[in-house]
């Protein structure tokens, strides 16, 4: 499939950076780069070694020996004829970037990679609702100023798209403007009136010398750190970790738009492809994702969220497509710009979670999942539980004098029962847990406007077939019926 002209044109010799390397968004960007434009000059691409893996393997293995690379290995002519045409391409960077210099420590390499890039992709993200406070910050934040920092030593870089998220707005209603953050800002709701990033950092470093002094577990650190994410983010009016310090990674992009365009991209809930370069590939478990697969193997049997809230989600390559919009129709917008686009479907194509969960039903009960012997799980239409008061209080009545009398009863013989009290007590706490994780997804009265989007699409006047974004487009029951709730099976699940 040909890409629009002008669109193609403009990655021609070009030379693109992206970090986050192995994650979902980067690959299938990847991929579609590669695929469309083979005369791209380079793609610097950002990993970090493992005790196990060097990047080389990691890039060999994680990244193109997925099935996502399916359809360029097949139109290359196999695979050893796609390794000789992206080792000419592709060139994996040791790296990490919550480090100073990106923890770059090849000079020549970095000094290269200055010379030479045109463009910046940043899609390094932790994807936990609930990571580790220093860890999210040192990524999703400071990862964003090590990003910028490095950017002003390209000489010939023209623009740095930020992959963030459209809940960075938090648990604000109503339609969701395209609009930067300015530094400090807090969200309705905060107990303090003023963001200071400084203040951040040093209440992370303050508790973590606390926590060595103490000489703490890593497992009590990391649960110290996690529940901090949670304490600070919620004081300043996000609801998670993940969302509070990606609003700050925006914030800290502010001063670069004087050095080259930036665009910020915010997607909602990130699905399976729609198209490209098939149908159905994903990887992991993603927000609504979890409560299908749990409520398909009989571990959830009631839903908590308003049923007429609006689940906003979009496939990972309309995602993509919007991406290389934003990026070869910048060349028009003035330099001093920070451009905002939001990419989902509340607004133009909305799909309630009760809609939601008739699909689940109807998919599971053609296509249930199989039990450890083998035999199908039976699945009942769940019950939607629209207030988090009544999820309790459903927890506490219906299974909590079973968990107490089971663990009385494991006491009494001796521990003979503790694999079924432990399994009871884990499928509890998975649901409970999922509950609070989800809130403000499955509670959200958002709807994020996407004029921006809008006008990007009609701006490029693009093949909408080749370059397609417009979430108007999908018929929600069919896509998950037929493709996004496959993919889950054949490429998670397994």
């Amino acid at each position: 499939m040909e890409l629009d002209s002008k669109i193609a044109t403009y990655f021609e010799g070009k030379t693109i950076f992206i970090t986050g390397a192995t994650g979902f968004l980067a690959k299938v960007f990847l991929e579609k780069i590669l695929r469309v434009q083979p005369k791209v000059k380079k793609l610097f691409l950002l990993l970090r070694s493992t005790s196990k893996k060097s990047v080389e393997q990691r890039l060999r293995e994680e990244v193109f020996g997925t099935e996502l690379f399916r359809v360029l290995r097949e139109e290359s002519g196999g695979a050893d004829e796609l390794t000789s045409f992206v080792s000419t391409k592709v060139i994996p960077v040791l790296g990490d970037v919550s480090l100073e210099n990106l923890g770059i420590l090849d000079l020549d390499l970095r000094d290269e990679m200055c010379r030479q890039v045109d463009i910046i992709v940043n899609s390094a993200a932790t994807t936990k609702f609930d990571e580790r406070y220093d860890v999210a910050l040192g990524i999703n934040a400071f990862g964003t100023v090590n990003v910028e920092q490095f950017a002003r030593k390209c000489t010939n870089v023209e623009m740095l798209l930020h992959v963030s998220t459209a809940y960075v707005n938090g648990n604000r209603g109503g339609l969701i403007p395209e609009k930067p953050f300015q530094m400090g800002e807090t969200l309705p709701g905060a107990k303090i009136s003023y963001l200071d990033i400084n203040t951040e950092k040093k209440i992370v470093d303050k508790k973590l010398k606390e926590l060595q002094i103490l000489n703490a577990t890593d497992k009590e650190i990391t649960r110290t750190m996690k529940d901090l994410g949670i304490q600070r983010a919620m004081l300043h009016g996000w609801p998670n970790t993940y969302v509070f310090t990606k609003a700050i990674g925006e914030m800290l992009l502010e001063n670069f738009k004087e050095k080259a365009k930036v665009v910020i991209l915010r997607p909602t809930i990130i699905t399976s492809t729609y198209k490209e370069p098939f149908p159905g590939w994903i990887e992991g478990i993603r927000t609504v994702d979890s409560i299908f697969v749990a409520y398909g193997k009989g571990k959830l049997d009631v839903f908590v969220g308003d049923p007429e809230s609006i689940l906003d989600m979009i496939p990972g390559d309309m995602v993509v497509n919007c991406m290389l919009a934003a990026i070869a129709c910048s060349k028009n917008k003035k330099s001093g710009d920070l451009l905002v686009y939001h990419v989902g479907s509340s607004l133009r194509n909305p799909l309630t979670y009760d809609d939601m969960k008739c699909i689940m039903h109807r998919y599971l009960s053609k296509f249930p999942f199989l039990d450890n012997k083998g035999k199908p799980i039976k699945v009942g239409l769940p019950t939607i539980l629209d207030t988090m008061a009544s999820f309790h209080n459903y927890v506490a009545i219906r299974y909590m004098p079973f968990l107490k009398t089971l663990r009385l009863v494991n006491m009494l013989f001796c521990n003979h029962f503790e694999s079924l009290y432990s399994n009871a007590s884990r499928r509890i706490n998975h649901a409970v847990r999922l509950a609070e994780l989800y809130k403000p997804y499955v509670f959200s009265e958002a709807i994020f406007d996407d004029a921006n989007t809008e006008n990007l699409r009609r701006e490029c006047n693009m093949d909408m077939n080749a370059l397609n974004f417009d979430p108007k487009c999908i018929k929600w029951e069919e896509y998950f019926m037929n493709t996004h709730f496959f993919g889950i099976t054949k490429y998670v699940l397994k």
